[in-house]
């Protein structure tokens, strides 16, 4: 198989897990980041504490946490890992919230789905508790920044 191959499909273009079986574990790590664009007011309503529904940043990280340990539930063919830590850092900017997802594990295959599960989910609860402030809220540019370990190694995003 060469490296582009798409190894969700067997030979004869059928959906399949892939067998990750023989591979050895190693240390892992993928960090993602989404954006959420809202008015100046919100974000600083999240900053504030002054959502009605409660603490915006805290309820958006343990959704991230929790999303990305149930990647494999969402994700048709992703497998389930035994993830060593989840990581979800949110920065507040003039019209934006970015999430920044982490996730390490010592494993067969890699972590990029669950950073990547982990940063969409986040930026959904933060939508989902500030949509009665803002119904034109975006969320923008979900995309895997860096990962390393496994045999295809070490992934860094080039900067816009």
């Amino acid at each position: 198989m060469t490296e582009h191959e798409l190894t969700h499909l067997d030979r004869h273009g059928q959906a399949r897990m892939v067998d990750v079986g023989t591979k050895p574990d190693t240390d892992r790590m993928a960090i993602a980041r989404a954006t959420v664009r809202t008015k100046s007011a919100v974000v600083a309503a999240i900053g504030a504490g002054a959502v009605a529904k409660g603490d915006v940043l805290a309820v958006a990280r343990i959704a991230g946490i929790g999303a990305a340990k149930r990647t494999a539930d969402l994700i048709p063919l992703c497998h389930p890992l035994r993830i060593d830590a989840v990581n979800i850092d949110l920065d507040l900017g003039d019209d934006s919230i970015t999430i920044h997802a982490r996730v390490q594990c010592h494993d067969r295959t890699g972590v990029e789905m669950e950073a990547l599960t982990a940063a969409s989910v986040a930026a959904l609860t933060i939508y989902d508790m500030c949509k009665a402030m803002d119904r034109a809220m975006t969320i923008e540019r979900i995309e895997l920044l860096e990962k390393s370990g496994g045999k295809s190694g070490h992934f860094l995003r080039e900067q816009d």
